[in-house]
């Protein structure tokens, strides 16, 4: 029998539930999911970047697997830090549900319509330099809490908008409110984001057998020069921070865009890379950011 730790929010609970099903079915044994609450979860009065960052949502979940009450935990990727605790490794990357960023609002059909003045609600400090840059007329406003808690705060006209990942409203069946699925070429979107990972300990070589069918090899290849972006620039909450790698139709070459900001949206630094090494990929659109001067926006946030 494998144990799957995982958070207890809707979303989570869904996704843990996805790769109980295919774990099962795959190894023809028995999964069992162990919900747990994690600090991020917790506090919801602050911001990610002012208060740990988002392995905030992780840590609880690895104490599951170090005292081996469970086997993987099953993560958002973009919740993953780049630098995982000793011990432990991401044993397997799912097929990337769709990575982009949605606008939800109950009174206006895309960001493009909004008025001067409008409120925005958004989690991200990525989301919210890249707002400000091009949409410098709008109020940006934190908003924290789990799926269900920022779309009632839209409902009950705390803000005219609220953006979210795209993938999540979709995984809960909530897709029609989504009114507009935005463009990369406006809000890049995270490291990871759409995509599942699931961690284990280095040691759990039973379970990472286990894992094989449930990988996506594009799916991994993408996140894999997405993620070297983030780590080479020590991204975190703390960093408005872009990547978005899609492999090419040869099945070979990746195009990676990466963008790093300012959190007011006074400057934005854009790269975009070709090549087929993941890895070498994501260290050649940092260095390009960097030679853009990326250090000195890393510096002015106080994280380099």
């Amino acid at each position: 029998m494998w144990i799957i730790a995982s958070r207890e929010s809707r979303l989570a609970m869904w996704q843990a539930e996805h790769v109980q099903n295919l774990l099962a079915k795959a190894c023809g044994t028995s999964v069992e999911i162990l919900g747990m609450t994690t600090r991020g979860d917790q506090i919801l009065d602050r911001t990610l970047s002012k208060v740990g960052g988002k392995g905030l949502f992780v840590k609880e979940l690895e104490t599951a697997l170090e005292e081996g009450k469970a086997h993987l935990a099953v993560h958002s990727l973009k919740d993953v830090p780049m630098e995982l605790p000793e011990g432990f490794e991401l044993a397997c990357v799912m097929a990337r549900e769709d990575p982009r960023d949605a606008f939800v609002s109950n009174e206006f059909p895309s960001l493009e319509a909004l008025p001067n003045g409008a409120i925005v609600g958004t989690s991200s400090l990525r989301r919210e330099a890249q707002l400000k840059a091009r949409f410098p007329f709008l109020k940006i406003v934190p908003l924290r809490g789990n799926l269900d808690t920022r779309l009632s705060k839209l409902d009950r006209g705390d803000m005219q908008a609220i953006i979210l990942a795209a993938a999540g409203l979709k995984r809960l069946g909530l897709a029609q409110r989504i009114r507009q699925v935005i463009a990369p070429d406006v809000l890049l979107p995270a490291a990871g984001q759409g995509a599942l990972g699931i961690e284990i300990r280095t040691d759990g070589d039973a379970i990472r057998r286990a894992l094989v069918p449930l990988a996506d090899d594009k799916t991994f290849r993408e996140v894999r020069a997405e993620r070297a972006v983030s780590r080479a620039l020590g991204g975190s909450c703390q960093v408005p921070l872009a990547a978005y790698c899609v492999q090419e139709p040869d099945g070979k070459t990746l195009r990676l865009r990466a963008l790093v900001a300012m959190t007011d949206g006074t400057r934005v630094l854009r790269a975009e890379c070709v090549g087929v090494d993941p890895e070498a990929l994501g260290l050649e659109a940092a260095k390009e950011l960097s030679d853009q001067g990326a250090q000195a926006i890393l510096h002015a946030l106080g994280v380099a």
